[in-house]
């Protein structure tokens, strides 16, 4: 039963199915969304699956409203292995993950720290985000109770708020607590400012001259966001103090290396650990600079399909209108001002903390970049967007290698991994594009398959780099992380180079 299809869950007792000769019993998922406002402060809330720097600054950010926010550690392969014991058979590997995440918590809860399991039940819960899909995300609520109740922790509250509603959240019909406005704008700035720290550290990292550094510096960063949030301090001039500390990361940014864009299905690609095995600690291993897609990206796409629909809606005939769901200007205009806010919050982060050779993507843009390949009726996945950023990656020389990570059994994700791009790189054979796919097993031919599109990177890098004419004085901004240039050219290396050619 889909955790979206609006049908209540059957309240009868288990059914003997017979199957094989055996008595087997019929799993019944049973609801229990509880929480109200009495119970703020109490009771333990559990989240988790960004990155690691935003699960911590969203709990942290989210505790500065009161509530007792826990992000929940990294999922790892026993994660994998103990959502795949509990689960059903022929999910997508982020249901295993994070939900072999979840039950491996609580085990953790009651065997070694002693709390029981009604302790655990009445006293923790667990929030995720929802949806209708296309493909299996829409049972991932449904995955977590069958998996919990299994593991013996039947009733276990599982919370949801529906990732494409944003802060327009439809009212609960019981006397609940209701994700408010400010919990939902808390939320955004904390993974806005996640987003942009963790572009500047993989634009530093791989040019480091100490080891480590660049962590050391996000570090202090996410303590001084940490503290303002709590203190309920000035989040612009927090991240103006994290400055001092990237600009004490000594670099070397005159190194040609290969730039890979990283993108593909949302978890796949953004996940930091076994879920992807650690993809992109791996390519900066390898020598290569990372760019990850900002998790804003999916937020802002989610703005522009409700837009999108909104649109088509005012073609529909006037006997419809009442079938119209956002077909008023109230609508319109809370849509229109929450990608503002969005893009004026960004803005106004990313240009405190120096990052300012990056834009939020227009995705009406994108949409008609891709729209040749892609039909953008579709919502499945993350829509256009991985045509999109192939297209504008060949059109605007951004990467030497665009990787399209996604889970196996991602149904929406390999239709446009293996079937669309495949249409796209046919008619850009310059292209250099890989689509990769995880299974929670067979690391070692996924690294060499990365390997070998990493290699041809590799060569492009290099030959980007040595067309140049390299000065004989290089000026000590060159290896300051805020002179940030931006040109036709790919590599970090080659950019800076070439804006010296130019007098930037």
């Amino acid at each position: 039963m889909s955790a979206c299809s609006g049908i209540k869950p059957h309240d009868d007792s288990n059914t003997s199915l017979g199957y094989l000769g055996q008595s087997a019993t019929q799993w019944r998922d049973h609801i229990n969304q509880s929480y109200t406002h009495a119970e703020r402060g109490q009771t333990t809330i559990l989240f988790g699956g960004l990155t690691l720097l935003q699960d911590r600054l969203v709990a942290t950010a989210i505790r500065s409203l009161g509530e007792k926010y826990v992000a929940l550690p990294n999922p790892d392969f026993e994660s994998f292995r103990t959502g795949k014991s509990f689960g059903n058979r022929g999910q997508c590997n982020p249901t295993y993950f994070t939900v072999g995440n979840l039950v491996k918590y609580l085990q953790k809860l009651r065997d070694e720290e002693g709390i029981s399991t009604e302790e655990i039940i009445s006293n923790y819960l667990y929030v995720t985000a929802g949806g209708c899909g296309p493909c299996r995300f829409g049972m991932y609520l449904t995955e977590y109770r069958k998996a919990l109740s299994d593991a013996g922790f039947a009733g276990f509250r599982i919370m949801s708020f529906q990732h494409n509603e944003g802060i327009f959240q439809a009212e609960d019909e019981q006397e609940s607590y209701q994700f408010s406005p400010k919990f939902f704008i808390t939320l955004i700035k904390a993974i806005i400012i996640g987003d942009i720290l963790n572009i500047l550290g993989y634009k530093i990292r791989p040019y480091e001259i100490e080891q480590g550094a660049t962590d050391q510096a996000l570090e202090a960063c996410y303590t001084l966001i940490s503290e303002a949030f709590m203190d309920k301090r000035n989040l612009t001039h927090a991240m103006w103090q994290c400055r001092k500390h990237l600009e004490k990361v000594k670099l070397n940014r005159l190194q040609p290396k290969p730039k890979v864009m990283v993108m593909g299905e949302f978890w796949a690609a953004m996940t930091e650990g076994d879920g992807n095995y650690n993809l992109h600690r791996f390519l900066e291993s390898e020598g290569a600079e990372c760019v990850p897609q900002p998790i804003l990206n999916r937020l802002m796409l989610s703005i522009w399909e409700a837009e999108y629909a909104l649109n088509k809606q005012r073609t529909l005939p006037k006997a419809d209108a009442k079938s119209i769901e956002f077909g008023d200007a109230k609508s319109k205009l809370m849509l229109k001002m929450a990608k503002g806010a969005v893009k004026v919050y960004f803005t106004l982060y990313a240009k405190a903390v120096g990052l300012h050779d990056y834009t939020l993507p227009d995705i009406d843009a994108l949409s008609k970049l891709s729209e040749v390949y892609y039909p953008l009726d579709a919502e499945g996945g993350e829509g256009h967007l991985e045509v999109a950023h192939l297209l504008e990656s060949i059109e605007h020389n951004l990467a030497h290698l665009v990787l399209s990570v996604k889970p196996f059994g991602c149904m929406p994700s390999s239709a446009v991994s293996d079937g669309i791009q495949s249409l796209v790189v046919s008619r850009y054979p310059s292209a250099n594009f890989l689509s990769i796919e995880t299974s929670g097993e067979g690391a070692a031919n996924f690294y060499s398959r990365v390997q070998m599109a990493l290699f041809k990177a590799k060569q492009s890098a290099k030959e980007e780099y040595e067309a140049l004419e390299t000065p004989t004085t290089i000026p000590d901004k060159l290896h300051n992380y805020l002179y940030q240039p931006t040109n036709h050219q790919a590599g970090t290396a080659a950019q800076l180079i070439a804006s010296l050619g130019r007098g930037v």
